[in-house]
């Protein structure tokens, strides 16, 4: 019987879903999906690139979106293969080992996007609140110490994720809701209590995103501060008008992503496309709109990009 149990579990495979219902023009969906991809991945590398062969953007603002841009791309390159597989080729099928794999990567980049965006939160902090101290405090060295410590941080938090999952049997229909594999779903094809993973994955989720984006607001709450206090309006404006990119970035990540913690965890079977929607927005719309986003609203990013191009 235990021999019967191994080959089950060694032979289990999950399948993924695209869009339910519309198998029939597969081809056709993956055409946008094939453009949001390309323009996610070129839109970051560009930024990269521009980023470090211009001397005169390495400034702490233009590191903090490197590092937003290499979490856009790794977000991007993991669920590329799952996604446009099944629009492609129609290929649903994926391993339990492949499945743990991608979720490890999916859930690390998701944790270390959220923690950039607490860094460039902070970094407008600074910036609009001690501007003569700005170049000295975020100096490139505690940029990166910063960057490291979350970005270790997120890999401590969710390093244990494939091995809590593998320990499981998964004997249900193994089908899941979305083009790729999210912890708090592939937990719940498992055939025996889960009570450990939910209650790591909701800790986990609230020492991370949930922090994150608690000190984002009070750093919102303190540049309010700041700049209310100004008495210029056109100063305080122009102040305000620097945070338009990283607001943007901020509701564009944490909208979908808390929508679809609440939908996984408290909704029910009619909420199914809504999930699957806020899924596709979840990982694919900040990758797209954030390299769009900074460029139009940065002066300095804008036309060194124009210059790459129309030379």
């Amino acid at each position: 019987m235990q021999a019967d149990n191994n080959t089950k579990f060694k032979s289990a495979v999950f399948l993924l879903t695209g869009i339910p219902g519309q198998e029939d023009v597969y081809l056709w969906i993956s055409v946008p999906f094939c453009l949001m991809y390309f323009i996610s991945i070129v839109g970051n590398s560009v930024i990269l690139f521009i980023i470090k062969t211009d001397p005169s953007l390495h400034e702490p603002m233009y590191i903090f979106l490197s590092m937003l841009a290499i979490t856009d791309l790794g977000l991007s390159i993991s669920t590329i293969p799952t996604t446009l597989g099944i629009f492609l080729f129609n290929s649903r099928e994926i391993s339990l080992d492949a499945c743990f794999a991608q979720l490890f990567f999916i859930h690390s980049f998701s944790y270390i996007e959220s923690s950039v965006l607490l860094l460039m939160a902070f970094d407008r902090f600074i910036a609009i609140h001690k501007p003569l101290r700005y170049a000295s405090i975020l100096t490139p060295r505690r940029i990166y110490r910063m960057g490291l410590l979350f970005v270790l941080r997120s890999l401590a938090l969710i390093f244990p994720l494939p091995f809590l999952l593998k320990r499981f049997r998964y004997c249900r229909d193994n089908v899941l809701s979305h083009s790729y594999c999210l912890h708090q779903e592939v937990m719940k094809m498992a055939c025996s209590d889960i009570t450990v993973n939910s209650i790591y994955g909701f800790t986990i989720k609230l020492l991370s995103v949930g922090l994150d984006s608690l000190f984002i607001f009070f750093s919102y709450v303190m540049i309010l501060k700041t700049v209310l206090s100004v008495t210029s309006p056109t100063e305080c404006l122009r102040a305000l008008n620097t945070c338009v990119s990283h607001l943007w970035a901020v509701l564009l990540f944490y909208i979908p992503d808390i929508g679809l913690t609440v939908i996984h965890r408290f909704g029910n079977s009619s909420s199914h496309l809504l999930q699957i929607i806020l899924g596709y927005i979840y990982l694919l719309v900040p990758p797209l709109m954030n390299p769009i986003v900074y460029s139009v609203k940065s002066k300095h990013l804008r036309v060194r990009i124009i210059r790459v191009f129309f030379k």
